[in-house]
C-alpha cells in the first residue's frame, strides 16, 4: 500500500507552513492516516550569562511555539482531522530527524518560502538537511497549492535512485487511481551539441528506454511518456506547469556513512521552482 499512514509535519508559523499542515491534514483525513505536528524551538544557553535572561528567552521562545501548536490546532478542527502536536526545544533539523526516526514515520511534510526568483532558487536550510540526511520520504509544499496524486509528474534519470522514485509513483498511482507522465531529459550544452552529436543520440536513445520501461512497469496504469531536451529542472518545473502536475515524484539518496549536507542542484532547483508539490522518495544507500 502506496498510501502514507504516520504524518510528521514540521511547521514554523510561517504561511507556507501553514498551508503545508493543512494539505497534510487533508490527506491524513482521507486517507485514515496518523498526523503528528511538530514545532521546535531553538536553545540559546550559551548565549546568556544571568540565569533570568535565560528564564525570560526560553519562556518567550516556548510561548511563540505554543501560539503556533494552538493555530495548527485551528486548522485541523477546520479539516476536520486528529493530530497530536509536539513542541520541542533544540535545532529544528535534529528535532525533525530525530522524532522521524524515534516514531518512525513514513513521510515528513514541510512547507516552502519564498516567492523572488532569487529565495526560490534555494530551498531553506532546514529543509534541505532535512532532505539531505533523512532516510524517510519528505513532501515539500509551496505556498498558495494544493496536494493532490491525480496527475503525477515522473522524472527519471535511469538511475536507482529513480528506480525507486518510480516503484512509489506506480504504487500512488494504483492507489489513488492516478495518471503519470514520465519524461526523461538530455541535458548537454549547445558545444557538446555540436562537437559530438552521435553522443547525444546516444543519450536520447538511453532516455526513450528509461521511459519506455517505466511504462512497462506501469502496467495497467494510464500513463504518457516523454523524451525532453534541455536544463532539467526548467524542463521538469515547466512540464509540471504545462500539463497543470498534483505532484512531482523524485528520487534521492538515503543517508550514508557520511553525512551529506547537499541535496543536489537539479532537486534543490526543482524543488525551488516547482508549481506544485514535490515527494522526495528516498532510499538507503
Amino acid at each position: 500500500m502506496a498510501r502514507y499512514r504516520k504524518i510528521l509535519v514540521a511547521v514554523d508559523g510561517s504561511d507556507s507552513g501553514k498551508n503545508a499542515f493543512r494539505q497534510a491534514c487533508r490527506v491524513a483525513r482521507d486517507d485514515k492516516s496518523w498526523i503528528t505536528v511538530l514545532t521546535a524551538i531553538p536553545l540559546f544557553e550559551d548565549q546568556f550569562d544571568v540565569l533570568s535572561m535565560k528564564e525570560k528567552v526560553s519562556r518567550t521562545l516556548r510561548e511563540e511555539g505554543e501560539k503556533i501548536l494552538a493555530e495548527m490546532k485551528k486548522i485541523a478542527e477546520e479539516e476536520d482531522a486528529f493530530i497530536k502536536p509536539m513542541l520541542k526545544e533544540g535545532s529544528p533539523f535534529e528535532m525533525i530527524l530525530d522524532t522521524a526516526e524515534e516514531s518512525n514515520y513514513d513521510l515528513i511534510v514541510m512547507g516552502r518560502r519564498g516567492h523572488s526568483n532569487i529565495e526560490r532558487a534555494l530551498v531553506g536550510s532546514v529543509t534541505a538537511s532535512v532532505i539531505a540526511h533523512s532516510s524517510r520520504d519528505v513532501l515539500v509544499i509551496p505556498k498558495d497549492t494544493t496536494l493532490g496524486w491525480k496527475n503525477i509528474l515522473l522524472p527519471t534519470d535511469g538511475s536507482r535512485y529513480s528506480d525507486v522514485a518510480t516503484d512509489k509513483a506506480i504504487d500512488l498511482a494504483h492507489s489513488y487511481g492516478s495518471d503519470i507522465m514520465a519524461v526523461s531529459i538530455v541535458d548537454v550544452t549547445e558545444e557538446f551539441y555540436t562537437e559530438a552529436p552521435d553522443a547525444v543520440e546516444e543519450l536520447i536513445r538511453k532516455a526513450k528506454r528509461f521511459v519506455e520501461d517505466i511504462k512497462k512497469r506501469a502496467n495497467g496504469l494510464n500513463i504518457h511518456t516523454l523524451v525532453k531536451e534541455g536544463e532539467t529542472y526548467e524542463v521538469i518545473t515547466n512540464l509540471a506547469r504545462e500539463s497543470i502536475s498534483d505532484v512531482i515524484v523524485m528520487g534521492s539518496h538515503g543517508r550514508t556513512g557520511v553525512k551529506r549536507f547537499l541535496i543536489g542542484n537539479v532537486t534543490e532547483k526543482v524543488i525551488g521552482y516547482a508549481p506544485c508539490p514535490v515527494l522526495i522518495v528516498k532510499t538507503e544507500s
